[in-house]
């Protein structure tokens, strides 16, 4: 399980290279990576680009099948609730998740038809993100 969330963690680095919410997603099957993807909302000036969904359509692409039944995903930060109506659309088995989004997660909408494992890499996923909101802030003393 860490070895795919180290994989998202890599992907959710460039987004905060490109001074995107770093956010980082891969799906799998059968051991395999068969999608990619890393927050690009700021670059592409589109609210649907989120880490997960750049992700699944990346699969969908390769599978050449809207249907990803037997794969999972592992992203660096709780699913929102747009990302979470995709995974559930698009069948996913599995969400494998670093940090809690206590914003905006909404894993609770799919629990129970998804099998959702939270908290792997919290630390590092958590740290990433922490530091990216960090250098957003100004100190206004």
């Amino acid at each position: 399980m860490q070895k795919f969330m180290y994989e998202a963690l890599k992907l959710a680095f460039k987004s905060y290279m490109n001074d995107e919410v770093p956010v980082g997603a891969v799906v799998v099957k059968q051991g395999n990576i068969i999608g990619m993807g890393y927050n690009r909302t700021e670059k592409d000036q589109n609210v649907l680009r989120h880490a997960e969904v750049i992700a699944i359509d990346e699969a969908c692409n390769r599978l050449k099948s809207w249907r990803l039944c037997e794969c999972e995903l592992f992203v660096t930060l709780e699913p929102c609730l747009m990302c979470s109506g995709a995974i559930l659309h698009s069948r996913i088995k599995k969400v494998v998740y670093g940090a809690e989004n206590y914003n905006f997660g909404s894993t609770k909408y799919i629990e129970g038809k998804i099998e959702i494992i939270g908290g792997i890499l919290e630390e590092e996923c958590s740290n990433l993100l922490s530091n990216f909101f960090k250098s957003k802030r100004f100190d206004t003393r």
